[in-house]
């Protein structure tokens, strides 16, 4: 569990990104009573990487490595954790399990951390991003990372694509991430899992490519359920809720949209990896653990 005094650990494992854009997230995070401590490699930069390979894993490595850090948290996505993946000690991680926060690109580093540790990973905002103008991403990171609490979600903006009830560990994040995974030792079975989506700046042809991808590899045979997130700058909504249906048809399994997560304004934190109950009648997600202990 997260306490104020508590050190948080920033890495860059993705794209690159400088002192200004992160330091009003390290502030946010500081005057919330945290010590913050950035890599030693947080601000190198190789084109669209946030340095060389073995800069960033050695980043990810000493933080875990690193017993008065609590938590880690990623600066921003982009590109290149997948690039990481198999040059990862996960062993280390196991042995040091922490907080570890992230989305976007991130999912490839949540997804296999979570397949070859067993430990719960956390969907979240960015550092750089906590100093937005929506004060409650932050608010609600540190709340849920500091809680026992169970975790109540209203799906309420969104709209029930197939109806009832479905219970299953929750895992996922971006829909094209999840699919470049695919075949790879580091992605999680679906099966009996509860699987969360969101996407953004894909037209909805690609979207349906990706779908289809994941119907055709067998990945979504015994799913439980499918919620979806955000699918910002992706095209009319009303189609996506329509070819999600087709996707899902045939499997009868629950499936809503209004997930509040993802790319959009509102990006709640979601443990991964933790048993939730979706309810697509009553539009609610559930996790009746707490997420840190």
């Amino acid at each position: 569990m997260l306490r104020p005094g508590d050190a948080i650990g920033v890495i860059a494992p993705a794209g690159p990104v400088d002192e200004a854009e992160l330091r009003p997230g390290i502030d946010v995070l500081e005057s919330a009573g945290y010590r913050v401590h950035p890599g030693r490699h947080v601000f190198d930069r190789a084109g669209y990487l946030a340095g060389g390979d073995e800069a960033r894993l050695a980043d990810l490595h000493d933080m875990f490595r690193d017993r008065n850090i609590r938590a880690v948290f990623c600066a921003r996505g982009g590109y290149g954790s997948p690039r990481l993946l198999d040059r990862i000690d996960y062993d280390l991680i196991r042995e040091n399990p922490k907080i570890l926060v992230g989305y976007s690109d991130i999912t490839a580093l949540l997804m296999a951390v979570h397949e070859k540790t067993g430990l719960v990973t956390f969907h979240g905002p960015m550092v750089r991003e906590l100093a937005s103008e929506n004060q409650d991403i932050p608010m609600s990171l540190l709340r849920v990372l500091s809680s026992d609490q169970p975790l109540n979600l209203n799906l309420g903006k969104g709209i029930s694509i197939v109806p009832g009830r479905g219970r299953g560990t929750l895992i996922g994040g971006n829909l094209s991430l999840l699919c470049h995974l695919i075949g790879t030792q580091y992605l999680p079975s679906f099966k009996g899992r509860i699987l969360f989506v969101e996407e953004k700046g894909e037209t909805v042809y690609r979207l349906d490519r990706m779908l289809t991808h994941l119907r055709l590899s067998g990945k979504l045979d015994g799913l439980s359920g499918l919620i979806a997130g955000g699918f910002e700058e992706c095209g009319d909504m009303s189609e996506i809720e329509v070819l999600l249906k087709d996707t899902l048809s045939g499997l009868d399994i629950p499936a809503a949209t209004g997930l509040p997560a993802g790319h959009g304004p509102e990006n709640i934190v979601l443990p991964l990896g933790l048993t939730a109950e979706l309810d697509t009648d009553a539009m609610t997600l559930s996790i009746a653990e707490g997420a840190v202990v």
